[in-house]
């Protein structure tokens, strides 16, 4: 036993308390708009701590690196840059929003820690390309992280527990870590790449059981070439397929993700296949809702669903609604900040709505 645990300890992280400058995610901002800002939200407002929101910082590269347009010296100069507005801001705690960027930033972080004539030229670089110069992070960490670290702060205010509202057994849910975050550094992840436990972690603490299945830690299939070159979009769809007949059996109440990919393609494969094939992975025909953590968080700690951006989704979140005994607006659903009404979208040939 004490081995185990010295093993497990391995694979936990420093995780700073407060004074975090935040990296938002390009694509997040896209798929999933209410997410950064109810985790500002949550971080300022429930929590009380300081956190840096620049609007200086910009892309980290990440897809563009990874599909092989961008070279890595190119990266690497915007990444020391984004650790110069830091630095220049005050901070020292670097908080990213997407795990392709903490990916992306672990990789080039350790590509200077054995490779110092890099960072050297790197810092040459920026400075004759901007004036400006940089520190390393004291801390690096992935906003599913800090959501983890606060988990049972936020359970302590709660107005819900992820349990069914009309027999009070447990939700089964479905954790989804993305590669970025816990397979390509596994040591930088909670619980490695086998054992990640920072969406687990939140499934425990805020009363949900986690549900095991055999492709639990299969990928989501995004992987950027496999998607941007539309040809090769079937083996995308195709992973994900390969875990939605896995969990299936287990019926799970819902799914939530930690990379803004893998929330994407989870939710709207599930519309995909249901068009291709006229079939869906729950009994009743509406799919497995998709959350993110920022958004699961929100839903736990009261906020109206709608001001967290769930009808966005592609699986209608409603069913999950009912179960939880959120009480909400239907009315409301399609409304703009504005209360105008910005027009119901066309409901899906097969997929259930309510």
């Amino acid at each position: 036993m004490k081995n185990k645990n010295q093993r497990w300890l391995s694979y936990q992280k420093e995780i700073a308390d407060d004074h975090y400058y935040f990296a938002r995610s390009c694509i997040r901002q896209n798929f999933f708009p209410a997410s950064e800002t109810i985790f500002l939200k949550i971080l300022k407002e429930e929590l009380g701590k300081d956190i840096f929101d620049d609007p200086e910082q910009t892309t980290c590269t990440g897809i563009a690196y990874h599909s092989g347009i961008i070279p890595l010296e190119t990266t690497m100069t915007v990444v020391a840059r984004q650790f110069a507005l830091m630095t220049r801001a005050g901070y020292e705690n670097f908080v990213c929003s997407c795990v392709t960027s903490f990916g992306i930033y672990t990789e080039v972080l350790e590509m200077w820690k054995h490779f110092p004539e890099e960072e050297k030229k790197t810092r040459a670089a920026l400075l004759k390309s901007t004036g400006l110069e940089f520190k390393i992070p004291a801390n690096l960490v992935h906003t599913s992280d800090i959501i983890y670290k606060f988990r049972d702060q936020i359970a302590e205010k709660a107005r819900l527990r992820l349990v069914n509202s009309t027999d009070g057994n447990p939700l089964k849910i479905v954790d989804h870590v993305g590669c970025h975050y816990a397979k390509i550094f596994p040591d930088k992840g909670i619980g490695g790449a086998e054992y990640p436990y920072v969406l687990a972690g939140l499934i425990d603490a805020w009363g949900g059981e986690q549900v095991d299945y055999p492709e639990r830690r299969h990928c989501c299939g995004f992987g950027f070439r496999q998607y941007l070159i539309k040809e090769n979009r079937g083996y995308s769809v195709t992973n994900s397929k390969i875990k939605f007949e896995s969990m299936k059996p287990y019926h799970p109440d819902m799914i939530i993700a930690n990379c803004p990919g893998c929330t994407f393609f989870l939710d709207r494969w599930q519309y995909v296949i249901s068009e291709m094939e006229n079939k869906t992975y729950d009994n009743e025909g509406y799919g497995i809702p998709v959350l993110t953590y920022e958004e699961l968080a929100g839903l736990v700690l009261g906020y109206n669903p709608w001001d967290l951006g769930l009808q966005l989704h592609q699986v209608d979140v409603e069913p999950l609604l009912i179960k939880l005994g959120v009480s909400y607006s239907q009315e409301d659903k399609f409304k703009g900040m504005n209360g105008e009404e910005l027009g119901k979208p066309v409901k899906p040939q097969f997929l259930k709505t309510l």
